[in-house]
């Protein structure tokens, strides 16, 4: 097995107020807009975002949920080990709002189909926007694309993305793993 960098921490670094600017540029003041980390890994992402929106860009009362989607996943069930559910923690209304969908690796596009369902428990959004910080485009299996990517990967479907945060992992760097 072995590793590669495809980001170090520097470049996440940019990479995140890079998407940050792109948010502000395609919400200014986020009144009418919310940020929604797909649990487990998006949360870090989405969390990360919306310190840098509100420390070094002064977007302030910016609304964060996190989403659960383990029961609407369509491979619910399927495995042999049981999944694991995580909290869900939206404490604001999604009706007639913004949502941007926030993940760490869009691969096949089947988490996002579960987030489109399981948003709907929370009201009906005006919009709905994806953002991602790896893009693996040659994996997807359902016509599911980013509004805001921060790298391409061509992965094959072999190799592994991993996205670690120095909050949960101790560093920000993201790996491609070939098995």
């Amino acid at each position: 097995m072995s590793q590669k960098v495809l980001l170090s921490s520097k470049e996440i670094h940019i990479i995140l107020h890079r998407l940050a600017c792109q948010l502000i540029e395609n919400h200014l003041d986020f009144k009418n807009t919310v940020l929604i980390g797909i649990q487990p890994r998006g949360v870090h992402l989405a969390e990360r975002l919306s310190k840098i929106l509100a420390e070094d860009y002064n977007v302030n009362d910016v609304n964060l949920g996190y989403l659960d989607i383990t029961f609407f996943r369509d491979d619910f069930r399927r495995g042999e080990k049981p999944l694991e559910a995580n909290k869900t923690n939206i404490n604001f209304l999604v009706e007639n709002k913004k949502v941007v969908f926030i993940d760490d690796v869009l691969y096949t596009g089947r988490s996002i189909r579960a987030a489109l369902t399981a948003i709907q428990s929370f009201g009906r959004p005006a919009e709905i926007e994806l953002l991602t910080l790896i893009d693996r485009r040659f994996s997807r299996h359902l016509p599911i694309q980013p509004d805001y990517r921060g790298r391409q990967v061509d992965a094959i479907n072999q190799e592994k993305v991993k996205v670690l945060w120095k909050e949960n992992d101790g560093e920000d760097v993201v790996y491609l793993i070939n098995n």
